[in-house]
């Protein structure tokens, strides 16, 4: 069992930054692959990015160029830092875990409750 725990949301500006933290909870956080999903109002829940168990790193084309996930396994934390925010980054992020590689197989079975990134144009 893996609980997770997001903060670093809130406002910005476009163009402006913020950096997500995915805590994890756990001793065997270093075999699960991480990833980062959002949802906006009225929108499905997207992959945004996401770090397997030897730190490959993945993302959307969307955010690609802008996002860096990584992790640190010691700290059982991922982060996803956010760069040059356009307004269409708003949603709801939430962090997700799994023995599984997420890029291939999907989202694992653990989620955080999310945290809001509101980008301001």
């Amino acid at each position: 069992q893996v609980q997770l725990v997001e903060s670093g949301g809130g406002l910005v500006q476009a163009g402006g930054s913020l950096r997500l933290v995915c805590a994890a909870s756990g001793r065997t956080f270093s075999r699960y692959a991480v990833g980062w999903f959002r949802q906006a109002p009225g929108k499905e829940r997207e992959f945004v990015a996401s770090i397997s168990r030897s730190a490959s790193t993945y993302y959307a084309d969307s955010v690609k160029g802008r996002f860096t996930i990584s992790r640190d396994n010691a700290k059982a934390t991922v982060f996803l830092q956010m760069n040059s925010l356009k307004p269409e980054d708003t949603a709801v992020y939430y962090c997700n875990a799994g023995p599984l590689a997420i890029v291939v197989d999907g989202p694992g079975p653990y989620w955080g409750q999310g945290t809001q990134v509101t980008v301001s144009s």
